[in-house]
């Protein structure tokens, strides 16, 4: 008797617990270490201007000056948050796509295509060796949004 009172308890309580976690949103994509990198709670996106110009010259095949390099790695280390630095360079990707008019189309710079662009500005935590969380558990690497296509 006292199992079915056991399991009838056990069965209440996570149905309880189930209920209160969509309630209270703790599975909503706005919880986790990212949420606090959301402008809407007062976050203050890094501009990344040296990565700008860095993501720019790489796709476009030109060398890149070391000193373009060290402003960019100098400050996507200097997002304290490491959480924040794919978002980051995520927004000011967005921005360079909106500086230069790309829509829909290929060609960001004449002979940088917009694939080419988003995969260069994902590799940058790699290229400067600055840590980013991955979901596959690495510290380092490419930003995860390389493989979506809205980016």
């Amino acid at each position: 008797m006292w199992m079915k009172t056991a399991f009838w308890g056990l069965l209440l309580f996570m149905l309880v617990a189930t209920t209160m976690a969509v309630e209270y949103g703790a599975r909503s994509h706005n919880s986790g270490p990212w949420s606090w990198c959301d402008p809407a709670t007062g976050y203050k996106v890094s501009t990344l201007t040296g990565c700008r110009a860095m993501v720019k010259l790489q796709c476009v095949g030109s060398q890149v000056p070391e000193a373009v390099l060290r402003d960019c790695c100098q400050q996507l280390a200097n997002i304290n948050n490491e959480w924040c630095r794919c978002g980051d360079l995520s927004s000011m990707l967005r921005s360079v796509y909106q500086e230069l008019g790309v829509r829909e189309g290929k060609e960001v710079l004449p002979g940088c295509l917009k694939e080419v662009m988003k995969l260069t500005a994902a590799s940058v935590p790699e290229v400067c060796k600055v840590p980013i969380p991955n979901p596959s558990g690495d510290r380092a690497g490419v930003c995860y949004w390389a493989a979506y296509p809205d980016v």
